[in-house]
């Protein structure tokens, strides 16, 4: 677990962002915010640290919150370019901090090395505003993440794509009918008689 994790600005967004420059010139003021979550697993007894190149003059936003595990707590650090400690939190079960940011490294960290026994699943996310002309097309960062770590969905993610799918009032009325016609037809069959002779 000693390798470090970095966590590069999605460049869809900033590309994103850039259309919406372009076609509301109004909007040309603006600097979007880019975010990003993500969800592991953290097994007992270990820690798991993450790294966010921030420029200068931006904003850093970092949300956490445990959702399993014994107790719903974990310690959390965050430590500027320098490793000066700005955040340090212990035993708690979620946070939200956000800091104005200098030009380097960010490192955050996720600490459950006082469980002997119960994992943690936590959920966090970054949000970054105010990155300007400074952000780099990076590949995604959660491509470098493979194994147990991390769930492949989430309910977010099932929903997401259940509201994608949605049914016109058309469909939906069709299949009613269908199951309604269905119903009427086995109904009937149940109180036919027999023809008598």
């Amino acid at each position: 677990m000693g390798d470090k994790i970095w966590l590069p600005c999605p460049v869809a967004l900033l590309l994103l962002a850039t259309v919406f420059s372009v076609l509301l010139p109004g909007a040309a003021g603006f600097t979007p915010s880019l975010d990003s979550d993500f969800t592991f697993t953290l097994p007992a007894g270990q820690k798991e640290c993450f790294y966010q190149p921030m420029p200068l003059k931006a904003s850093l936003e970092i949300e956490y919150q445990v959702l399993d595990g014994a107790g719903l707590d974990i310690d959390f650090h965050l430590a500027s370019p320098e490793g000066r400690t700005l955040v340090f939190e212990q035993r708690k079960s979620d946070g939200v901090h956000t800091v104005e940011t200098e030009d380097g490294d960010y490192m955050f960290c996720f600490d459950n090395t006082f469980s002997t026994i119960s994992e943690k699943v936590i959920f966090f996310e970054l949000i970054l505003d105010n990155m300007g002309e400074q952000e780099q097309e990076q590949e995604d960062w959660k491509k470098y993440i493979t194994g147990t770590d991390m769930l492949d969905m989430k309910l977010e993610d099932i929903l997401d794509s259940t509201i994608q799918i949605g049914f016109s009032e058309d469909v939906q009325l069709k299949v009613h009918l269908g199951i309604h016609q269905q119903y009427q037809g086995q109904t009937k069959q149940k109180w036919s008689y027999p023809d008598s002779a």
